[in-house]
């Protein structure tokens, strides 16, 4: 039986959270298997969803409606997209972050420790920089910071210790080399949540998606209409302080910034006070969703 390539997550309950209006301009900038925007279809008549999508087997899923425009860039180039196809302003704005179902499932892409294949998790191909090249290229400094921060690695520095060392003797090209590398650094008792840590890490640094996700923000708050909404789905901590942070206060930070007469500078205003989590029910059915959460803001 073939695999579906992405289950969308939380599907009702982002969708909803647009509070889609017949008429607007809608934009899904993760749009991976058209989960999410074949069903913010089903709400628009007369307006448009415009689809973003960096990777090329994303672009193979692309439909053809009169209503959908597919884009295939990194949502971090949503402004000028948008502008190019002469939208200034849209009604709202879903993203689903992290690594789609099928990314993870396909060996080559080598976003997976369970898998052989090589190590290199970009999700645009076309970028000139792997996760190998960080593994081999970075300085011992680099790679201490990106395993602590991006990944929450205890061990950090024996780490780092073991893969320079072991680079020295020859380049680190492929998971299942650059598993032995770090070998003696992985306990067994929790060897998978050890290596989806250290994982995480090259990924989000070998796509800088933290970066692009501050850009993608900012971008956003100016992009939308006034009641315009921003839905966001997000898989790790990391990720989640900064959206959480930006819609609190409007920066990355969590600081917020009052005038004269106590109002918060934020232009954007949580619909959603507590963060929503997905059921016990779709957990089951789509284990990726367990860490997952949403948040929903509207343009003030």
């Amino acid at each position: 039986m073939e695999q579906p390539y992405h289950i969308p997550v939380l599907l009702n309950e982002s969708v909803e959270g647009l509070n889609i209006q017949k008429e607007g301009d809608y934009v899904d900038v993760t749009f991976g298997g058209g989960g999410h925007s074949r069903e913010i279809l089903k709400f628009i008549e007369s307006g448009h969803l415009f689809g973003f999508d960096q990777d090329e087997d994303a672009a193979n899923n692309a439909f053809d409606d009169p209503r959908f425009i597919f884009v295939r860039h990194n949502f971090k180039y949503i402004r000028n997209f948008l502008r190019y196809h002469g939208v200034e302003k849209v009604d709202g704005i879903l993203a689903d972050l992290g690594v789609s179902s099928h990314d993870f499932d396909v060996a080559e892409r080598g976003f997976s420790f369970r898998f052989s294949g090589a190590l290199d998790m970009r999700m645009n191909r076309d970028a000139k920089i792997t996760a190998a090249d960080v593994v081999n290229d970075y300085s011992e400094e680099q790679l201490i910071k990106i395993f602590r921060e991006y990944g929450e690695v205890d061990n950090a520095y024996r780490l780092t210790k073991q893969i320079v060392a072991a680079r020295q003797q020859q380049r680190i090209q492929t998971i299942d080399e650059f598993k032995a590398v770090i070998a003696e650094c992985v306990s067994k008792k929790n060897e998978a949540k050890y290596l989806a840590k250290v994982f995480q890490a090259l990924r989000i640094e070998t796509n800088r998606e933290l970066d692009v996700l501050k850009d993608f923000l900012e971008q956003s708050a100016e992009l939308l209409k006034p009641g315009g909404r921003l839905v966001v789905i997000t898989y790790h901590s990391l990720e989640d302080r900064l959206v959480k942070n930006f819609i609190k206060a409007g920066n990355f930070e969590g600081k917020q910034e009052k005038d004269f007469y106590g109002n918060v500078s934020s232009v954007l205003k949580a619909v959603n006070r507590k963060v929503m989590i997905p059921t016990d029910e779709e957990i089951a059915r789509n284990p990726r969703a367990r860490s997952a959460k949403l948040r929903i803001a509207e343009k003030v």
